[in-house]
């Protein structure tokens, strides 16, 4: 902004009359110079959120952690993480740490990394491997429209929209990545989407964000102006019923498609719901009973949700195929643990790769799995 540097110029002379700055320290600096800085480029303090932490860090022997990684600023604007900023004490180069900011930010998702020691602020683009130094942040309205640049657009909608945090539901670092690396594959228009993450990790959870979200925005493969259809598949009952725990606070807009269900509706397939859970048995075609997934028109769905899809979704002999080709004009998503392998091949031949993926490894090292790995 035009009035910031000559504005911090005088500041800092005001300052060095009063004391050695070469003194400050880090907490000094930030509350003297960096905060007022972005006060002055239109940030607010609802949109800062200081000592970040994103993991808990891996447990250790003796029931000792490891090191919780954290940035010293996190940015957000309209409920998206925009940009991170490593701070420095006065003394120091402005660029000191700056390589872990960046590991931190490819972490997080996140494509501006800013430095500051309060004298100079530096600029990194994580896409372009690049930075410069610059006079002054820049307003968030700026940053926010460098990453999503259509005003009113589907994906603005959908990445904005608040996630779901009532009941202690509050997504992790991760979780929150892939939802929104989904968001952005729905508004673009893909009708093939994989997400990989580890077992233990809340793939369904995940999938619950992700439908709120569709539904909130009303979003749907027509764009009309309707809440989506959303078929839930998965190849077992405990996974399915789990599921629909996980999808509770959504529970008057769900149905469970099974015999129980059909037989209670005089031999028809509930209809009435915006969220349908089923196990692919339970509604493809058999010997004694025709599928009941052809009783429900080609189009009705619009989002196809399926748990742990390397297991046979992928397969043209499967009988999930069978059900996806007939909803092929949704968007299929695909659910599953399993990383890129040779027997896992008819799953990204489908799919595509993964848009996201989250490593047992990864999630070791964050506390989120209590497991070791035992070297080879």
């Amino acid at each position: 902004m035009p009035l910031a540097r000559p504005f911090l110029s005088l500041y800092l002379a005001s300052l060095s009359k009063k004391t050695d700055m070469q003194h400050y320290s880090e907490a000094d600096t930030r509350s003297k110079f960096i905060d007022p800085q972005l006060f002055l480029s239109g940030w607010k303090e609802d949109q800062l959120t200081r000592e970040y932490y994103f993991t808990d860090g891996r447990k250790l022997a003796g029931g000792k952690r490891g090191d919780r990684l954290f940035v010293d600023y996190l940015l957000s604007y309209k409920n998206l993480k925009v940009a991170i900023l490593e701070a420095k004490r006065y003394s120091e180069k402005a660029t000191k740490g700056l390589q872990q900011a960046i590991g931190y930010a490819q972490k997080l998702g996140i494509e501006y990394v800013y430095a500051s020691n309060g004298k100079r602020i530096y600029e990194f683009v994580v896409s372009q491997g690049r930075g410069q130094y610059i006079e002054s942040f820049p307003h968030p309205d700026e940053l926010y429209r460098r990453l999503v640049p259509v005003e009113e657009s589907t994906e603005e909608r959908l990445l904005s929209e608040p996630f779901f945090t009532s009941a202690g539901m509050q997504p992790r670092y991760y979780q929150e990545l892939a939802v929104n690396r989904v968001m952005e594959c729905v508004a673009d228009g893909q009708k093939r989407i994989l997400l990989t993450l580890a077992t233990g990790t809340g793939k369904t959870y995940i999938a619950f964000q992700i439908v709120y979200k569709l539904l909130k925005n009303k979003w749907n493969i027509e764009g009309e102006n309707r809440r989506p259809r959303i078929l839930f598949l998965a190849d077992r009952n405990v996974l399915a019923d789990q599921a629909i725990n996980t999808f509770n606070p959504l529970e008057k807009d769900l149905v469970k498609i099974d015999g129980a269900e059909i037989r209670r509706r005089n031999g028809r397939v509930p209809t009435n719901a915006y969220i349908f859970f089923a196990i692919y048995q339970a509604i493809a075609e058999r010997e004694d009973i025709g599928g009941y997934y052809k009783e429900y028109p080609s189009d009705f769905f619009d989002l196809v949700i399926i748990d742990e899809c390397h297991r046979g979704s992928a397969n043209e002999a499967g009988s999930w195929r069978e059900i996806l080709n007939h909803f092929s004009s949704a968007v299929h998503l695909g659910l599953t643990a399993t990383p890129k392998r040779a027997d896992n091949v008819d799953t990204y031949a489908y799919f595509g790769s993964p848009v996201y993926e989250y490593s047992l490894q990864e999630g070791i090292n964050a506390a989120i799995l209590n497991l070791k790995i035992t070297p080879i």
